[in-house]
């Protein structure tokens, strides 16, 4: 709300938004029975819309837990995939392993970003280190793309020089194994980063999916490639680089959203009408959100009364900020600038700013 400080909520402006930085919603009504939570891990949803809310510091832990577990996992079917690489000589194999293990090793980019996020705002960095996450997320859909091109690499190199595949069961066994670590990994990426709100999070949860449908791409060029079809094996690696592309895209526009500070516009109406609610507040005025990592920020501008007193305007400000609190998932921090109603005849007292706005 730069430009429209108007007196009448100056102390609040300076004061009282502070107090919220750590109440994340810690009275949420939401159900939190057993169906309900089998409901979120068994059906991936809007991080918009998620029901579980954590506070600043729990998320970043539970964001950490998400990594390390899927590194694990992802790791060991790596490892698992590599080893029958070697016996098989499988070019699709070889492409589906290569994309798992970067898919593992993009936990580091993440891991120090929800470590950032973590240390408290400082004069220089005014708003914490939570676009950490944003950064991160930039180096998981370059990681993403270097991935698809060396899958395709890969494939047109086996295509300009066939040769048979080795060992087909155990290509097939580990084409299997891909896909069951991969899912699984996914599904837990997906659903920890939409609770948390952390875009990178969802990112690569989004990355895992698409590893897991490639593991069943060369179970079918292992078909393939036992019916003694030798182009199978590489034309298949060619299908798995288009998958990757095809995420890849999903995944750059989640980060490039994220970073040029959108929101769901269901955020904004939630706001808008909870605004609308409180005692006092005659109009919603300029409104806007923006994502500091995995958590929200707001500033707005309502109208009260113009003949409201100081005390009376900072005490709507206040309940305007409790109201976006409870209202809005995510939301840590709310700045609330209570501007008086116009009067006929009266000048608008912002007019003297006017000529910084049309800059």
């Amino acid at each position: 709300m730069s430009g429209q400080h108007d007196h009448q909520d100056e102390h609040h402006d300076h004061g009282h938004h502070r107090h919220h930085d750590h109440h994340e919603h810690s009275h949420d009504h939401r159900p939190t029975g057993l169906k309900h939570r089998l409901g979120h891990l068994l059906t991936p949803h809007s991080h918009e819309t998620a029901d579980k809310l954590d506070s600043a510091l729990e998320s970043s832990a539970r964001g950490m837990r998400a990594l390390w577990v899927s590194l694990a996992v992802l790791g060991a079917t790596a490892v698992a995939q590599a080893v029958v690489v070697v016996m098989s000589g499988s070019v699709a194999l070889l492409g589906d392993t290569v994309h798992n293990a970067a898919d593992a090793l993009t936990a580091v980019p993440l891991g120090i970003a929800f470590v950032l996020g973590r240390r408290a705002a400082t004069r220089r960095f005014t708003y914490g280190y939570g676009r950490a996450e944003d950064l991160a997320g930039m180096a998981i859909v370059l990681t993403i793309a270097a991935s698809a091109a060396f899958a395709a690499w890969a494939a047109v190199d086996r295509l300009l020089d066939p040769r048979p595949v080795a060992q087909i069961p155990a290509v097939a066994v580990a084409a299997v194994v891909g896909f069951a670590g991969n899912e699984w990994v996914a599904r837990y990426r997906i659903r920890v980063g939409r609770e948390i709100g952390s875009a990178a999070l969802v990112a690569d949860g989004l990355h895992a999916r698409t590893d897991g449908f490639t593991s069943l791409a060369v179970l079918l060029g292992a078909g393939g490639s036992a019916l003694g079809w030798q182009l199978a094996d590489p034309l298949v690696g060619l299908a798995i680089t288009a998958a990757i592309a095809l995420v890849l895209r999903d995944a750059a526009r989640e980060v490039f959203r994220r970073v040029m500070d959108a929101v769901d516009p269901e955020l904004v109406d939630r706001a808008e009408g909870a605004l609308r609610e409180v005692p006092g507040v005659r109009e919603v005025g300029e409104l806007r959100l923006r994502w500091i990592g995995h958590r929200l920020r707001a500033e707005v501008a309502v109208v009260v009364d113009g003949e409201a007193t100081v005390r009376r305007a900072h005490a709507i400000a206040v309940e305007a900020e409790h109201a976006l609190l409870h209202a809005v998932p995510r939301l840590t921090a709310a700045l609330v600038h209570a501007d008086p109603a116009p009067a006929p005849g009266q000048e608008d007292p912002h007019l003297a700013l006017a000529h910084h706005a049309a800059r």
